[in-house]
């Protein structure tokens, strides 16, 4: 069974470019953090107008199983995206359990994984 750093350095990364184009943004409305990771400039002229929702995911006890915060947004990106919208996850130190000794840890929980993780 791969460990893993394998699955995720087996995982095709979509440059942080193609990711903003796709969203309508320019590479000067981004401030790249390497060829995966941004931050987006505000404002945003080019969202302006449009009709945008904004969900955010706080806090969260995780069940017994460690479904917490990252598998919410993540379930919940994509069955949005599913239902035909367009969605657009900003996941914030998805990382801390491990960090704090406690269940967790998107950036390593198994086949399903977030990256880059601080590798990439």
């Amino acid at each position: 069974m791969p460990t893993d750093i394998e699955i995720a350095d087996a995982a095709k990364m979509q440059p942080i470019t193609e990711i903003a184009q796709k969203l309508g943004l320019s590479s000067d409305d981004i401030e790249q953090y390497g060829h995966y990771k941004a931050k987006i400039n505000l404002p945003v002229k080019k969202i302006e107008g449009k009709k945008h929702k904004l969900i955010l995911v706080t806090g969260i006890n995780p069940t017994s199983a460690g479904e917490g915060k990252s598998t919410v947004l993540v379930g919940l990106g994509d069955a949005l995206n599913q239902l035909g919208h367009q969605t657009t996850i900003a996941m914030r130190e998805p990382s801390m359990g491990p960090v704090f000794g406690i269940k967790g840890g998107a950036t390593g929980g198994g086949y399903s994984q977030v990256v880059p993780n601080g590798r990439h």
